[in-house]
């Protein structure tokens, strides 16, 4: 009867951290698509989009953070119930104990896609970061321009030498009169 009923609660357990597990994994999908849209919003320059994106991406984030605190409780009652003695079960950990089960093969398969998200999104972040610098490298060179333009010629130049030319201030007299 015991045996039965701690089949009863793996499974209980079990069914929990997927659930987790899939919703977890479909918002780090969702996260990817965000940063792969901030790509293309970064090449078009189209800013409003790119503010309202990344306020889409920080609500998601912070989804994934709570997504991620209910992972690791999941976890841990699933490995207490295995009888595993790790603060930190980490799935492949979980798997190995429930070793020749579906089960075991689906914590390995949802182990992969989270590994393979994490790496297009720091691929993609990178990109991005750099399509960010670039951007600002550019915004930052016309202001200089504008600033620049602005500010005018000096009258006089270093050395205080008159410096001819019609278009500044305080050549009132032409040298020719």
């Amino acid at each position: 009867m015991q045996n039965r009923d701690t089949l009863a609660t793996v499974a209980t357990e079990y069914q929990h951290l997927e659930q987790v597990l899939d919703t977890l994994v479909k918002t780090y999908r969702k996260l990817l698509d965000l940063v792969r849209k901030e790509k293309d919003l970064l090449l078009e320059a189209k800013v409003d989009e790119l503010i309202l994106n990344n306020q889409e991406k920080e609500n998601t984030l912070e989804k994934l953070s709570a997504l991620d605190s209910q992972r690791i409780n999941a976890a841990l009652s699933l490995a207490r119930v295995l009888k595993l003695e790790s603060s930190a079960p980490r799935l492949l950990e979980l798997a190995e104990a429930m070793k020749g089960s579906k089960e075991s093969d689906h914590l390995r398969q949802y182990q992969n896609t989270l590994v393979l998200l994490f790496e297009r999104l720091k691929t993609q972040n990178l990109q991005n970061e750099t399509y960010a610098k670039s951007a600002l490298k550019t915004v930052h060179g016309a202001l200089d321009d504008v600033k620049e333009t602005l500010s005018g010629k000096k009258t006089y130049q270093k050395g205080g030498q008159y410096k001819a030319g019609p278009e500044q201030a305080g050549n009132f007299v032409s040298k020719e009169a």
